[in-house]
């Protein structure tokens, strides 16, 4: 089965919580603080695995979570880290946040793995909040949270040209005779139920990767047919060969067969719709016709006069391939070699940073304090001179803007009750 959609979820590892512990040895009076901080959790890692070429694994594995952080131990010992879970995926999986259908990262070019989700920090043990006046904290940072998300993937093949065309026009048949491509071929409707891939290697040339598109059908930009289901393939490609059956043995208008065609394009996406296009006229060994006309000739100048080319051909037979081969080669060589790529929209908190502004205000009934903690509240305490009247104003003015005031009143706060900061503790006062 080729898959080429899924549906995952995804959770870094929690950082583990810092350790409350205190020297009990000995011959060592007044022993002090001695716990130790918590691991790291683990991170959530995509790398490229050439050796995939579809999603199919994940219909059976949908849940992945990287290792969460040990808690730190007795004797400054510290916590192990989680550890990392990497998640392997073909080139060309573009990745997106499931709500909103946004790109998180595309795994194609020189993207071959990336870290989607950081883990948790561990949090430091009671040893770090020892000072002249407070000797015994009996506090320790919690580790930071996991972070989740639910993905979802869709693998875009990556090929430099995309063959689209009604069913059975001949696009398989072209394919195996081009390339080392071996599809199915039969003379019935929707025999390709999956993209195909091919190398063309041309004499004299670097060769290029052709992609066979399932047959398209009018409405399939709105989900007719099967054709819709592979219209994601061809938005990497730089060329299309619109094959088109000349000598109508399906009973159709081959130049109306174009225009429906180049409708689902455009409707589906306009840019790939004016992406550089040739017309591969195929079938010309069975081309009949009781008045003698030349259905090649009307195919010329009905689209010729529009700027696309007609290469009448016959994938049978093999007469004119090679001449259609090496303009679509030279029309690639004017376009140059850079890869697709589609521009990230969606920015988890680990890819941004904004985690470490996190901070928390609950109550320790334990103790009969509230508790103020985070990345944000450690980094500005480490910058700040709270001995000056300057820096505690400063201080003071931080946590009223961060709404830090605000929650502290929701959770009920009283004057003179005492809030904790890591290893400060604070009477509160409005």
């Amino acid at each position: 089965m080729f898959a080429d959609r899924a549906k995952i979820y995804v959770r870094s590892g929690k950082g583990g919580d810092g350790h409350v512990s205190f020297r009990r040895e000995k011959y060592v009076p007044s022993g002090g603080p001695d716990g130790g901080d918590g691991g790291h959790g683990g991170d959530v890692i995509f790398v490229v695995d050439e050796g995939l070429n579809t999603l199919i694994d994940f219909r059976h594995i949908r849940k992945y979570k990287a290792g969460d952080g040990e808690e730190g131990g007795k004797k400054n010992c510290r916590g192990k880290d989680g550890e990392d879970i990497i998640i392997k995926v073909p080139a060309g999986t573009v990745i997106k946040e499931a709500q909103s259908g946004q790109v998180i990262t595309d795994m194609s070019g020189d993207n071959k793995r990336v870290v989607l989700l950081k883990g948790g920090k561990g949090g430091n043990g009671n040893q770090h909040y020892a000072t002249s006046t407070m000797q015994a904290p009996k506090y320790a940072q919690p580790g930071q949270a996991a972070q989740e998300l639910e993905l979802l993937l869709e693998l875009k093949v990556i090929a430099d040209v995309g063959l689209v065309g009604f069913p059975n026009v001949g696009k398989s048949t072209f394919l195996s005779r081009v390339t080392n491509a071996r599809p199915k071929i039969a003379n019935y409707h929707f025999t390709t139920l999956n993209p195909n891939l091919g190398v063309v290697d041309l004499e004299g040339t670097g060769g290029f990767v052709i992609a066979d598109i399932p047959g398209l059908i009018e409405g399939a930009s709105e989900g007719v047919g099967l054709g819709h289901e592979f219209l994601r393939h061809i938005e990497r490609t730089k060329v299309i060969i619109h094959i088109v059956d000349a000598a109508g043995t399906e009973g159709r208008d081959p130049i109306q067969d174009i225009y429906a065609i180049n409708k689902e394009l455009e409707a589906y996406n306009p840019e790939i719709a004016a992406r550089p296009q040739v017309i591969a006229a195929n079938k010309i060994d069975a081309i009949y016709t009781e008045d003698g006309s030349d259905p090649v000739e009307a195919i010329r100048a009905e689209f010729e006069p529009k700027g696309i080319k007609v290469f009448p051909m016959s994938a049978v037979t093999g007469q004119g391939v090679k001449e259609l081969l090496y303009e679509v080669n030279e029309m690639l060589q004017g376009i140059g070699e850079e890869t697709t790529v589609f521009a990230q929209e969606y920015f988890p908190d680990s890819m941004t940073g904004s985690v470490d502004d996190a901070y928390t205000v609950t109550y320790d009934e334990e103790e009969d304090e509230y508790v103020v903690e985070g990345p944000k509240i450690e980094k500005m305490l480490g910058y700040t001179n709270l001995d000056s009247e300057k820096g505690f104003t400063f201080f003071q003015n931080f946590l009223k803007d961060a709404g830090i005031l605000e929650e502290l009143e929701s959770l009920g706060i009283q004057e003179g009750d005492t809030v904790r900061m890591y290893g400060l503790s604070f009477d509160y006062y409005k």
